[in-house]
């Protein structure tokens, strides 16, 4: 049988409480999308908007330094596209995927070990743990 949680706190429980994933959630074989995920219809891209292009936007980081267009480039891709790639950071991959790892460690980790990094409970305002389910 199905799972019905139509319900936000039978929701909320097993999201925020049981800590599992929206991916865990889909994997329920639910029938309908909890109303957190549905965009309203005004808030939708409207489809006959969007530019066509073949890869998203590419930042070359190696001339940060000496030239200030490069963050103004920034700033526009964030704005304009919402992601981007950066090359040339010179970050190693190592590092990078490290980064990788820690977090995937981090989201396996119980409901109640990532509560303490909520905003309200992180020690530090650079640390903050959040989901849909947390205002």
């Amino acid at each position: 049988m199905v799972p019905v949680m139509s319900e936000l706190w039978d929701i909320m429980n097993f999201v925020v409480r049981k800590g599992n994933l929206v991916k865990n959630l889909s994997e329920t074989g639910l029938e309908t999308v909890p109303k957190q995920y549905v965009q309203p219809m005004e808030e939708r891209l409207d489809m006959n908007n969007v530019v066509n292009q073949d890869s998203i936007p590419v930042i070359d980081m190696s001339k940060y330094l000496e030239d200030p267009k490069v963050a103004e480039s920034i700033c526009l891709t964030a704005e304009k596209w919402g992601f981007f790639q950066v090359i040339n950071h010179g970050v190693p991959i190592e590092f990078l995927d490290k980064v990788g790892e820690t977090t995937r460690q981090f989201f396996r980790l119980p409901a109640e070990a990532k509560m303490k990094y909520t905003k309200e409970n992180s020690p530090t305002c650079n640390v903050r743990y959040g989901t849909s389910f947390i205002p």
